[in-house]
């Protein structure tokens, strides 16, 4: 028997703090190795620190086997699920709700099962979504979850199943494109599972490398033997093993032929398997932290007391990140994951939803013995078979030559494992062939071992050219469309679209894709030329083009400047076309419905469904003609069958309202929409689309009952003919609303015309631009909005983004910002981004210190706040009042920010420790120096393994040499010689430090080396000099920049002043101090605020 039902559990839960009023543009953010842009979603940066009870509403799903919690509130994660015989949990559980800022938004948990989808740790990971319970004809029942995202406007769907008697659970996906442009998305279930010393990762055999992130290096698996994430595994390290990863590590199998993956505990004897078909579900992935004091850190950052995890993730459609696939208009794609404790079989060899096999040979012992220990074989091979359900099978073992040594009917269940032990003879275990038949027959599941064979590790992949590398058009094309598909952060596909223009005007590909872009960004008059030139090359010869595509997207461009006829012919002209007879069709039906031509519309609409009767748009657009025609009957049944297909149908559910008039199926609308605003806006902009104003304005009316609006709520009403609407838009708090589509666009426009100061839609159509990249059309909506109401604080702020990072008007921004600060000077993020502005422009560290500390309240709304205020205060040499207010705090870092608050913490103890050398104070040195070795838990971040700490180690030297410790002091200069020693560019925290091998060739010189010492000296000189004049982009590879930018830097600048540094490093050492004290001077009047030319200097000016 299988039940569900809701109820409210009280979890200790560390709260969140309020989520950012402000737009934020982080245009290029990297964020797992593709675009962490979070717009419109606001960001939330602060949690509490101490956690309270709080009731959550979950979803209970139990069978006799499994008992599993689902939180919706929480973006519909698996929270626990429960192993009922082994009595344990077989994907992590977390007692305690304890965000951290690892999320794409902020907030991100650890533990249970997580979706991230469409993209990775999506921003709805920590938001509320739609859900319901299904019980289904078999007897099983189904707990669905539902959203549509209001990035790209994708509706995604995830249902967990238990059914009778069957030890698993069962997650149907379904992912379906509202929108009528191409979308792209990457599905990667993410389960945790509790770690110790004895887990191990459980990849299919024929797994013999792993990727990174982008594909942008390569592991052979599972004997890892070399360098990976900054580890040398050159002796041969099995990364399998959870205690042999030091430092936070992805790695993803490719290739498999095996639809499994998983983990087990080799102490407990227990596992969790994920399967699912791998030619839908190739991705199969391990992360981990680490189980340095680094990975630990973070696990108390995710935790109170549940230790460490690890996430074996799996992807669907999707075997890499970033790895994204394409969704076309109103395409729906389904598949189901499967996952099911395990026990007894150790790291298995093969599985299926109903069963899981291991297979090995052993010794006199009975214990399992690797292929090539062929003087421990005893001729006998152990099998193990766990089932997942009642089976009566047949087991079959053979030899490749047909000997048979086990052939038997057995009933295998969930309660046990059936353990055979056989004698093979002389027989090998890669000659071994297993097999599982149904009574029947069947083939249910068969093993035998890869060849014992060399295999080659894949090559890692290459970064993209720059457009003028590029020799081909073909490659220009396919260059920008994947860095579309992938959403890369830094590299920007028109550039390529455009070259490739730049050397043939008539190429349709690239006219079409910018059309298309275009269209994406609003700029429907740009995108209708591209357009009409891609259709006039198609057409030259004949008017059947073999690609109906860039006819179909200029009639999206002539529809959204109301050119509907025109739309209209277009759409029909590509739907001669098979691969867009569903889409063409749609937009046709559409637009008839909008003519009330209801008789073409009906038929125009059975077209599109013929090709896509999962179009759920199309299914609500049916019932509504069917409505409109005056077929009652017919319609309701059509939306019940609809819904039957998707319960989250919200046009159909609508549907059956007007049809009947029933409230329940009003009030159910409302449960399920669960006061979330971009729900009603989506039904409403359907019916919209069709011209049923009426009908749209009436769902707008239900959300404004429900108090689930936005101010874009009532600019749509205006637009949709309840003109008065726009009024009430104006009136509304501007805070949280960030617009992005181009309905809004359209909403927004209607009120200018209707209202042409109105300068909130200014405002909020110079966001949506600014957002698309459109930057010159965002300057000119926020000037307006600024002279219609220049008592508006956040469109100064806007506009100090733009003159800053795009107009490079410095003084400007600087007018902007600190108007749009003075106008709320009880805005703690203004403040912050008008003190990075500050910093940017290098005004002295004692003024902006002066400025900060004087809103003490605002510092205590935001770690980055605070942090800056120590950075000043070290700047300014008030090094014990930093490390006062650092000791007091716990901090909360970003994930891929660590390094900015210990940075903070051992450059006040380092620069004390340096006066009291000078002072003679050697034991307070001693403990200073010290401190910096070790990381307090309240910086919220562990020590990397490996970490650089090589001036902490000769000072500690030169202290202990001071006391006559002389073989203390050599030995800590022994250790401060150690470390990377090639320097680098050091964008992330853990890259090679130039000031640190600038330490080591110090510390060498302390011990006699002269010449190795030289040796570093000359590698920052000639660093320096080699790379002084390059020309740096950004890493194509990028997996995550430390920095989440406001003002746009200049590599070329920071590549400058980095190089300068080495010089100045380099001749120190050498003793060349007027080459050394050129060079710093020179790159301290590049940056002021460089803590490494800061550290240097002092130790130049205490003589050490």
């Amino acid at each position: 028997m299988v039940k569900a039902w809701r109820e409210t559990v009280v979890i200790p839960t560390y709260e969140i703090g309020a989520p950012e009023k402000n737009p934020i543009f982080l245009e290029k953010r990297v964020y797992q190795g593709s675009s962490g842009v979070v717009y419109p979603y606001p960001v939330i940066e602060s949690f509490s620190d101490e956690p309270q009870d709080k009731e959550w509403h979950a979803v209970w799903i139990e069978n006799e086997y499994i008992k599993v919690m689902i939180l919706p509130e929480l973006g519909g994660r698996v929270q626990m699920a429960y192993d009922k015989i082994k009595q344990r949990h077989f994907v992590y559980y977390n007692h305690v709700i304890k965000p951290a800022l690892v999320g794409l938004t902020g907030p991100w948990i650890s533990g249970g099962i997580e979706f991230n989808w469409p993209q990775h740790h999506r921003p709805s990971t920590y938001l509320p979504v739609d859900s319901t319970i299904e019980e289904n004809k078999d007897g099983s029942v189904t707990v669905w979850v539902s959203e549509t995202e209001k990035m790209f406007h994708q509706k995604g769907m995830a249902g967990f199943t238990l059914r009778p008697g069957k030890a698993y659970l069962e997650i149907k996906g379904q992912l379906y494109n509202r929108t009528n442009v191409p979308q792209t998305f990457l599905w990667w279930a993410n389960p945790a599972v509790a770690v110790n010393d004895f887990y191990q990762s459980v990849f299919p055999q024929d797994i013999n490398a792993v990727f990174d992130h982008g594909k942008r290096a390569v592991s052979s698996f599972p004997i890892a033997t070399g360098t990976y994430y900054k580890m040398d595994y050159s002796a041969g390290v099995d990364i399998s093993n959870y205690k042999n990863i030091k430092v936070p590590t992805s790695y993803m199998g490719v290739n498999s032929k095996f639809n499994f993956e998983g983990g087990y505990e080799n102490d407990t004897e227990a596992g969790m398997l994920h399967v699912a078909n791998h030619h839908v579900s190739p991705g199969k992935k391990q992360w981990t932290w680490g189980n340095g004091d680094f990975g630990q850190a973070w696990d108390r950052n995710l935790t109170d007391a549940d230790g460490p995890y690890i996430e074996l993730m799996a992807g669907v459609f999707t075997e890499n990140q970033p790895d994204f696939t394409w969704l076309m208009p109103y395409e729906e794609k389904r598949f189901t994951q499967y996952f099911m404790p395990y026990r007894e079989l150790g790291v298995v060899k093969n599985a299926t939803k109903d069963q899981i096999m291991n297979i090995n040979m052993v010794d006199a012992d009975g214990k399992s013995v690797s292929p090539s220990a062929v003087s421990e074989a005893t001729g006998k091979a152990n099998f193990k078979v766990f089932a997942t359900s009642q089976q009566d099978v047949k087991v079959v073992l053979k030899s490749d030559k047909g000997e048979v040594y086990y052939e038997k009917a057995v009933s295998i269940d969930p309660t046990n494992v059936l353990d055979e032990t056989v004698a093979v003879g002389d027989c090998r275990i890669e000659d071994l062939t297993f097999e599982i038949e149904s009574k029947d027959g069947n083939h249910l599941m068969s093993w035998h071992s890869d060849p014992d064979e060399i295999r080659p590790i894949p090559d890692p992949a290459e970064a993209a050219l720059l457009p003028e590398q590029i020799k081909t058009n073909d490659q220009l094309f396919l260059t920008g469309l994947h860095l579309e598909q992938y959403r890369h952060a830094t590299y920007s596909p028109v550039d390529y679209y455009e070259e490739a223009l730049r050397r043939d005007p008539m190429d349709y590909r690239c006219n079409n894709a910018l059309g298309l872009w275009y269209i994406r960004k609003c700029r429907f008059d740009k995108a209708e030329q591209y357009l009409r030139r891609a259709v006039k090359v198609l057409m030259k010869r004949n008017p059947n083009p073999y690609d109906g595509e860039p006819v179909y997207n200029l009639g999206l461009a002539l529809k959204y400047q109301y050119k509907m006829d025109e739309a209209y012919d277009m759409f029909y002209k590509s739907t001669w076309n098979g691969g867009w007879q569903d889409a063409g069709f749609f937009e046709c039906a559409q637009i008839s419905v909008m003519q009330h031509r209801l008789e073409d519309a009906k038929e125009e609409i059975e077209n599109c469904l013929i090709r896509n009767t999962h179009n759920h748009k199309a299914r609500a657009l049916k019932a509504m003609i069917l409505r409109l025609t005056g077929k009652k009957d017919e319609a309701i049944a059509w939306c019940e069958e609809s819904l039957k297909i998707d319960l989250f149908n919200y046009g159909c559910l609508f549907e059956l309202y007007l049809l009947t008039e029933d409230a329940q199926y009003l009030a159910q609308l409302k449960e399920m929409m669960h006061g979330m605003s971009n729900n009603y806006d989506e039904l409403a902009l359907d019916y919209q689309a069709a011209g049923l104003y009426a009908e749209a304005l009436k769902v707008l009316g239900v959300a404004v009952e429900e108090k689930a609006v936005t101010p874009m709520t009532y600019y749509y009403m205006g637009w949709m003919g309840a003109t008065d609407a726009f009024k009430e838009a104006e009136k509304y708090s501007s805070d949280y609303c960030f617009p992005n589509r181009a309905e809004a666009a359209l909403a927004l426009q209607a009120a200018l015309n209707h209202h042409a100061g109105d300068a909130k839609a200014c405002y909020y159509l110079g966001c949506l631009y600014y957002d698309k990249r459109q930057y010159d059309l965002a300057e000119r909506y926020w000037n307006r909005s600024a002279e219609a109401c220049p008592e508006f604080p956040t469109v100064w702020r806007n506009l100090a983004l733009a003159m800053f990072n795009k107009e490079h008007n410095e003084d400007q921004a600087i007018e902007y910002m600190e108007k749009a600060f003075a106008l709320d000077t009880t805005d703690a993020r203004i403040l912050m981004e008008l003190d990075q502005l500050y910093k940017r422009m290098g005004h002295p560290h004692a003024t902006r210190l002066q400025l900060l500390q004087k809103y003490p309240e605002l510092i205590a709304k935001r770690d980055d706040l605070l942090l800056e205020e120590i950075t000043l205060l070290n700047q300014t040499e008030q090094y014990e009042e930093a490390m006062k207010k650092l000791d007091a705090h716990q901090f909360h870092p970003w994930e891929g920010g660590e390094g900015k608050v210990s940075g903070q913490y051992q450059l006040s103890r380092l620069e004390l420790a340096k006066k009291a050398l000078v002072a003679k104070d050697y034991d307070k040195a001693i403990q200073l120096l010290e401190e910096c070795l070790v990381y307090p838990y309240h910086l919220g971040e562990g020590k990397l393994y490996g970490a650089q700490e090589n001036d902490f180690y000769y000072f500690l030297g030169c202290a202990y040499a001071a006391k006559g410790m002389n073989d203390k002091a050599k030995e800590c200069w022994e250790e401060a010689t150690k470390g990377p020693q090639e320097p680098a560019a050091a964008m992330y925290y853990n890259d090679a430090k130039p000031d640190k091998i600038f330490y080591q060739g110090l510390a060498l010189l302390k011990l006699g080396r002269v010449g190795e010492a030289h040796g570093r000296f000359y590698k920052l000189v000639n660093y320096g000099k080699n790379h002084l004049f390059e020309n740096v982009v950004m890493d194509y590879f990028a997996v995550s920049l430390p920095d989440l930018q406001i003002w746009e830097g200049d590599l070329n600048l920071s590549n400058k002043i980095h190089c300068k540094y080495m010089l100045a490093l380099g001749f120190y050492g050498l003793g060349d101090k007027r080459h050394a004290e050129r060079y710093l001077a020179e790159a301290s009047l590049l940056d002021k605020n460089h803590l490494g030319i800061l550290s240097f200097q002092t130790l130049i000016d205490l003589g050490l």
